[in-house]
């Protein structure tokens, strides 16, 4: 999955910084659909991180039911919060 082609393809643009309000509620339900909808957890993963930098991920509980997809997301998290207190 290429990042500026999933920003075009739920928010119509390929620049974050770009992305209004309307349009990343509109995304982010679409996203949750999709999310709710995908089988490969490759897919599902890469659009619940996406999610997550975009502040409407939904919980690690209800997102993986897998324990170690859980540790996984858990641990992209804290990286990406170290990354952002730098």
């Amino acid at each position: 999955m290429d990042l500026d082609d999933q920003l075009f393809r739920y928010f119509g643009t390929r620049d974050m910084d770009a992305i209004t309000p309307v349009a990343l509620e509109t995304g982010a339900e679409r996203m949750r659909v999709d999310f709710g909808l995908e089988s490969n957890s490759g897919r599902r993963f890469a659009l619940w991180a996406l999610m997550y930098m975009l502040g409407v991920a939904p919980d690690l509980d209800a997102a993986f039911k897998d324990p170690a997809e859980r540790d996984t997301a858990r641990d992209f998290m804290d990286m990406i919060d170290r990354a952002q207190e730098e």
